[in-house]
């Protein structure tokens, strides 16, 4: 296949390598001519990436039009503050029916729309889908074995993306169910944000734990009412997205939480990362979702009073242990 993927961050490059060895002619696009120079130049993208090397056979462009000629298959790996600038800059180069999978991970806070969202508002006639699951950048470029699921509106079309990802090292499920996949990539950053914290204030596994399984009840309880499926938030998307999160020295989120368990104002900590951290992004997002479907979620509330009001991280946690008794599942009975 013909792929163009836009975005030549680490996940975006990681993704090129994966499709050029897996036989595709692809372009890679960034709008940064600086970092399209060192792509072209070096071949593998430093510092974040500095094993992968890009395949000799990969266009690097920053001309979007160039990258929009004519693939058969548009691979979406712009950072979720810039999807929307990105999304209306490619609409007049996008065909109709051209088939554009997600691979990002956010929530628009202005507008609450997930990602997809966006790109079916700025792109129009598109078939959007999206891809998620525990999948870092550093990894899937070294052809470490992973998997992922694909979330699109038929399944004609997920099997096209499934078919073009799919490797002896990267395994793509699919499934219909696609805010589902979305929010469970997206909130499971703000997730592992509080993880993090709990990891650099010196707290245990015990600690990690709690956090990890409550977090995924508050993303599950919100994400049904939304109308994603609890078989989602058990699977890749939601589980499994979750907990390679919260516990890998890859994962950016969980080192910016580690950063402000220490002492770290959330700036200070964005930039030791140097990264972008998407779980500060979505967190007032994902808090502003709980209110408007009335859902309960205390860990995404606390968040946002570290992040955006300067709560201490340890007054969150005990605060967090201190809320009113309750049963762990209401839907049970005795």
């Amino acid at each position: 296949m013909k792929v163009s993927v836009l975005g030549a961050g680490t996940w975006g490059t990681a993704l090129t390598i994966l499709l050029s060895n897996n036989g595709h002619e692809v372009t890679l696009w960034s709008k940064l001519e600086r970092e399209v120079e060192a792509l072209k130049k070096d071949r593998f993208h430093v510092p974040n990436l500095p094993e992968a090397v890009l395949p000799e056979n990969v266009h690097v462009t920053a001309d979007l039009k160039e990258a929009l000629l004519s693939p058969e298959l548009v691979v979406f790996a712009v950072a979720s503050p810039y999807v929307r600038a990105t999304a209306k800059e490619a609409a007049p180069f996008v065909k109709k029916g051209q088939i554009i999978v997600n691979v990002g991970k956010g929530i628009e806070e202005a507008t609450l729309d997930t990602l997809t969202d966006i790109l079916k508002e700025e792109i129009k006639d598109a078939d959007v889908a999206v891809m998620s699951g525990p999948s870092h950048a550093e990894e899937v470029s070294r052809g470490i074995p992973t998997t992922c699921v694909v979330g699109a509106e038929t399944k004609a079309t997920a099997s096209i993306i499934q078919d073009a990802f799919m490797s002896e090292t990267f395994r793509v499920y699919t499934s219909p169910d696609i805010i589902g996949i979305e929010l469970g990539g997206s909130l499971k950053n703000v997730i592992a944000l509080a993880a993090g914290i709990a990891d650099g204030l010196g707290f245990g596994d015990n600690t990690k734990a709690a956090l990890m399984t409550r977090g995924i009840a508050e993303i599950s309880r919100l994400g049904i009412k939304m109308g994603g499926k609890l078989e989602t938030f058990a699977g890749l998307s939601g589980v499994g997205d979750l907990f390679v999160t919260c516990m890998s020295k890859h994962s950016r989120n969980r080192n910016a939480g580690y950063y402000i368990g220490t002492g770290m104002t959330m700036q200070e900590a964005m930039d030791e990362v140097k990264q972008v951290v998407e779980g500060v992004y979505s967190a007032k997002a994902a808090l502003k979702l709980a209110r408007k479907y009335d859902v309960q979620m205390p860990i995404v509330e606390q968040i946002n009073l570290v992040l955006f009001e300067n709560k201490s991280a340890k007054a969150a946690v005990t605060d967090l242990l201190l809320r009113d008794k309750t049963m762990e599942n209401n839907s049970l009975e005795w």
